[in-house]
């Protein structure tokens, strides 16, 4: 059995899996060593195998604690995802040194279920990513722009008498209050956004498959014209896939 690790901006997320059977996942906001070993056995022990976690991959976008990386790296036969780590497509982006651990994650699991197509993957979290893998399994790139609670700050943050924002429900379009009213705007107008990008990147890259995930992507699923894919577990899914591939070389 093998353990992912991915170390977000705001989330981290632990999945077990056995081979490419996903046994389970969970989330926290933060995780010690200590408490990260009492999980362990925890797992082992619910799931009752036989054999006992070996492998672990880990995927942060940030520094984590000392003690944290030292029992990994100390307990497990470990990996540390990076921009020089064996993958099974290429890297063709102009600074990779600087290209997200997820993002990375995200373009494998795209590439491994749509193998020979053109693939389009959308991760809806702190921030909204766009990734790009041709039918060559080739990672041109993509884009970046603000989340859904990143834009709830900003306009908060950049006005005089705005609201914060940080619980709310789909109004729709139209909005009767000044809460509603953001919410409509923020929500229609990243829809929007997104549609737009889908539309461009079909026309302009030919991409037959978009794939979509993130904590937010339930404020998108089934409310785009395009057609998506969703998958929130495909980070998980992208780095077992790596892991994979570094075990087996």
């Amino acid at each position: 059995m093998r353990l992912l690790i991915d170390y977000g901006n705001t989330l981290i997320k632990i999945a077990l899996y056995r081979d490419d059977e996903l046994l389970d996942a969970q989330m926290f906001k933060e995780i010690s060593a200590g408490r990260l070993k009492q999980l362990v056995g925890e797992i082992e022990t619910k799931h009752n195998f036989d054999d006992s976690i070996h492998e672990v991959l880990l995927s942060a976008v940030k520094d984590i604690p000392e003690d944290l990386y030292s029992f990994l790296s100390d307990s497990f036969d470990f990996y540390r995802l990076d921009h020089k780590t064996p993958v099974p497509i290429r890297i063709k982006y102009d600074t990779p040194e600087t290209l997200g651990h997820d993002r990375i994650a995200l373009a494998v699991a795209g590439s491994g279920l749509f193998p020979n197509e053109n693939v389009l993957v959308i991760d809806a979290g702190t921030c909204i990513t766009y990734d790009f893998i041709n039918k060559n399994k080739e990672y041109l790139g993509g884009g970046i722009s603000p989340g859904i609670l990143m834009r709830f700050r900003a306009l908060h943050n950049f006005t005089g008498k705005l609201p914060l924002i940080k619980h709310f429900e789909d109004t729709g379009l139209l909005g009767s209050t000044t809460k509603n009213s953001i919410v409509s705007g923020v929500l229609n107008g990243v829809r929007a956004e997104v549609d737009n990008i889908i539309d461009r990147y079909i026309n302009e890259y030919s991409v037959s498959r978009v794939l979509f995930t993130g904590g937010d992507m339930i404020y998108f699923d089934k409310k785009l014209k395009n057609n998506i894919f969703a998958n929130s577990n495909l980070v998980f899914v992208g780095l077992n896939m790596i892991l994979n591939y570094n075990v087996g070389h």
